[in-house]
């Protein structure tokens, strides 16, 4: 790993980009920034440890958490909040068996995301699975759609 890690730095010190630029290629590399990259880099860059986290906690695309194989997306939109939108949520954590501020499920089959809004107002409320939009949700649906790819029976439309 430590391979990869100095690749991204090198990359990181010919470019001479910010630090946005350079926490990008980590998530971009590995699908999250951890703790350890943070320290990693930090020490390297002599670049200290709370301005990687002042920029990481500021930007919400930036995870410090693994993310799923699969991205389930609920749009809680102002249409999508009004038929339900709340529900999906809880009945999608349900599904995937997440508690507290989890937004990932143990077995990193699924990531859960919540979207301000995907401008879908018209086939609301939407669920996304991987790029996939799922028009006119409701909680049953959600976990249907969610068993059914863990089993990989999923037939792209409910």
């Amino acid at each position: 790993m430590e391979k990869v890690l100095s690749k991204i730095l090198d990359q990181h010190r010919k470019d001479k980009g910010s630090l946005i630029a350079l926490l990008q290629r980590i998530q971009d590399t590995f699908g999250h920034i951890s703790e350890n990259h943070v320290t990693w880099f930090s020490r390297q860059l002599d670049i200290p440890e709370s301005r990687f986290f002042g920029v990481i906690t500021f930007y919400p695309k930036f995870r410090t958490r693994p993310v799923g194989k699969n991205t389930i997306t609920v749009c809680c939109g102002a249409a999508c909040h009004i038929k339900g939108a709340d529900k999906l949520i809880d009945s999608a954590r349900e599904a995937l068996g997440l508690s507290g501020d989890e937004d990932t499920a143990k077995d990193l089959g699924f990531t859960l995301q919540k979207a301000t809004c995907i401008g879908a107002c018209n086939i609301a409320p939407v669920v996304i699975l991987n790029k996939q939009v799922h028009s006119s949700m409701d909680p049953v649906k959600v976990t249907k759609l969610i068993k059914g790819y863990e089993r990989e029976e999923f037939l792209g439309y409910l």
